[in-house]
């Protein structure tokens, strides 16, 4: 299920427990709605073992849900308002699906023009270096005509004309790489444009929720450190955990000297004072706010690259198409 989805979910859930529908009731009857899949079959074996009595912490201890939602579902349920938790959880996963969103629409152009160039500029090479090539090269042997100084170099750009679907190639299989191995993607993607700022609004949000329900500091950073195992915050966080154990205080002295976390981010979160879950909200929203411009920002940077690439490819693959032509059309007009 995707985070908009997942967030609607919960909105749902949050309503049928205030109109007093228990938990394991409420799963039971939005699972039926929902469609077959992982996170379904996880939720409907949840209200299967609530509704057989099992305590909470043990029917979720099974489950694979996320780990930041099974945390928040206990809260919930100890601080004896889950709607409220279940409400702030689709606020957060609503968040993420919006920077998600935009990201997701900023790689989907690039890697759709690349492969479809990629494959374009393939069925070019190959027509040109197994077909039209040695069909011309064996009509040139044969007139004995002088040929035009544009058919000759494309005659020796034939040898080079997996190139392009050779270059291609390689900065596709970079991409999937990057976005789709997990040790290459935490170190690599958080120094793009908008994927840091993404990863540090999730952090903020992360914080924010949990603390706004009730779980202490330490523990909020823990959990947060755990849902960031791949990434270079993790480190940062275990280093806010020991320095909140040495006896540190305030904000400021916690987040100094960080490695990926950023001197703005302290300052942001130190500008609200004690209340550190404020201070955690206004860093969500303002790098929310950094990614999606910088992704937009992005986009319309890449669009005229791409098209100028595209355009490249065009006008070579019509040269050659066109040099090779040259000393026919030179023949006919000497027999005319």
């Amino acid at each position: 299920m995707k985070d908009d989805e997942f967030s609607f979910f919960n909105q749902q859930l949050a309503a049928m427990l205030r109109d007093g529908i228990p938990l394991e009731g409420a799963l039971q009857r939005l699972c039926r709605e929902m469609r077959h899949g992982a996170l379904r079959n996880e939720l409907e074996a949840l209200g299967s073992d609530l509704g057989k009595g099992a305590p909470i912490a043990d029917a979720l201890k099974s489950r694979q849900l996320p780990e930041l939602y099974k945390r928040m579902l206990l809260v919930g349920v100890k601080s004896g308002d889950l709607a409220e938790s279940l409400t702030l959880v689709a606020d957060y996963f609503q968040r993420q699906n919006k920077i998600l969103t935009r990201l997701r629409g900023m790689m989907t152009y690039p890697m759709i023009v690349m492969v479809v160039a990629f494959l374009v500029s393939s069925l070019m090479a190959f027509i040109f270096s197994h077909v039209i090539g040695p069909a011309f090269k064996d009509v040139f042997a044969g007139i004995g005509l002088r040929l035009p100084t544009t058919t000759v170099i494309a005659l020796r750009a034939l040898q080079a004309s997996w190139v392009f679907p050779t270059a291609m190639g390689i900065i596709i299989l970079l991409m999937f790489l990057i976005f789709f191995v997990p040790s290459i993607h935490a170190k690599v993607v958080l120094r793009l444009p908008a994927f840091r700022e993404a990863r540090l609004s999730r952090i903020a949000a992360s914080l924010e929720l949990l603390l706004k329900n009730g779980v202490t500091l330490p523990d909020a950073i823990r959990l947060t450190e755990q849902l960031e195992t791949n990434s270079a915050a993790a480190s940062d966080l275990r280093q806010w955990e020991s320095r909140l154990a040495g006896g540190a205080t305030k904000f400021s002295d916690l987040a100094a000297g960080n490695k990926m976390i950023p001197p703005m981010f302290t300052w942001i979160v130190s500008g609200a004072g004690e209340n550190l879950a404020e201070g955690f909200r206004q860093a969500a929203d303002i790098y929310q706010s950094r990614a999606i411009v910088r992704s937009d920002v992005a986009l319309y940077a890449v669009m005229p690259i791409i098209a100028v690439f595209l355009g490249a490819v065009i006008i070579s693959q019509a040269f050659l198409l066109v040099s090779m032509y040259l000393p026919l059309l030179t023949m006919i007009s000497n027999l005319s």
